[in-house]
């Protein structure tokens, strides 16, 4: 009970302190708080309590009522799937749930190991992909042209991630080589990408590739993207990444290689641990970025989430309920973006120096 009164009492010291110091911040706190209310009503209002949530009710979707979540049960499918064949969604479905898990578990201590994170995305995207494709096992063959909403868009984020992180470690251990050439070789390429808009490499990819090269190394358009998504984002991460072994002391490595240590078992045990450590906001808001440009990829033909939400509210039937639309895939993107801020948050206190 005292515990509680004192706790009680500091809240109400605090409050005194931030909102009601002056007669200026006391009005401006009322004026504030009241505002805050009504849009917080206005918007419950509108989502919840005068929504017209079933498809049997959508003559109802009147300017007067709220917002008709009829549409995403009647169009959820496109958003979620794109282009994907109805009968084959599981498969779809399936896939998600399996890389959501891989990137869930790889986020855990006991999977922190080269090994373990090699061995867990090998497994998880590779089914990933089976699912996806099909072909074997007696599922149906899907090509990446039927690929859409958000199993594309995790794909396109995964694969760049997969491919793109140990790009970075190279390229940052590159341009920090004593070899002159290779320093300087390494940082043409980072800053030549870094340069261009990702958009212009994205269309690259796409459209310019197969006109300059023979025609059996065209690959798949959607393989090319991804591999070009990639390299930008290998190119900044790398930036990222050479700041954190900048802000590693030279001494330890010294140490290390005077006590007998081979060059990888420094790299791996030493330098990338405390790289990656003061380096982990960065590395977060880059992550954070990539699933949010993945959207870009709409514009050279590729039916991710965004692209399949316009496709659902691009007829008729459904081009009025375009906010609700855009509502349902900012809520997707406000959980995957908000569930990496949150993580970073917790890893940048769990290894921090010192943590208990």
């Amino acid at each position: 009970m005292e515990a509680t009164f004192k706790e009680r009492f500091s809240l109400l010291q605090w409050m005194q302190r931030r909102l009601f110091a002056s007669w200026f911040d006391s009005a401006a706190t009322i004026v504030l708080g009241f505002l805050m209310v009504w849009v917080v009503w206005q918007s419950l209002d509108w989502a919840v309590f005068r929504a017209i949530w079933s498809l049997e009710d959508r003559d109802l979707c009147t300017v007067d009522a709220g917002a008709c979540w009829a549409v995403i049960e009647d169009r959820g499918r496109l958003i979620l799937f794109g282009l994907y064949p109805y009968e084959e969604q599981w498969r779809s479905t399936l896939a998600c749930l399996i890389i959501v898990l891989t990137i869930v578990l790889s986020c855990l201590p006991v999977f922190w190991s080269a090994r373990r994170l090699i061995l867990l995305w090998v497994i998880g995207f590779g089914l990933f992909v089976i699912l996806m494709r099909g072909g074997i096992a007696g599922l149906s063959l899907v090509t990446s042209e039927k690929w859409g909403g958000l199993s594309l868009t995790i794909f396109i984020f995964s694969g760049v991630f997969l491919i793109g992180m140990p790009l970075a470690v190279l390229l940052a251990l590159g341009r920090r080589s004593s070899l002159p050439v290779i320093a300087k070789v390494t940082g043409l390429f980072i800053d030549f990408f870094r340069s261009l808009p990702l958009l212009a490499i994205l269309f690259s990819a796409a459209v310019v590739i197969p006109l300059v090269v023979p025609e059996w190394l065209h690959g798949n358009k959607l393989m090319r993207v991804v591999f070009a998504f990639s390299l930008f984002f290998a190119a900044y991460q790398a930036e990222i990444i050479r700041a954190g072994f900048q802000s590693t002391s030279q001494g330890q490595e010294e140490a290390a290689i005077a006590l007998g240590m081979p060059y990888w078992s420094v790299l791996l045990d030493i330098l990338l641990p405390q790289a990656f450590r003061n380096t982990l906001p960065s590395t977060i808001n880059q992550a954070v970025i990539t699933f949010k440009e993945t959207s870009i990829v709409t514009v050279i033909g590729f039916f991710e989430i965004m692209a399949s939400g316009n496709a659902a509210i691009g007829t008729g039937e459904w081009g009025q309920q375009f906010v609700e639309v855009y509502v349902f895939v900012a809520l997707v993107y406000f959980v995957f973006v908000f569930s990496l801020s949150r993580y970073g948050a917790w890893l940048e206190t769990h290894m921090r120096v010192g943590h208990g």
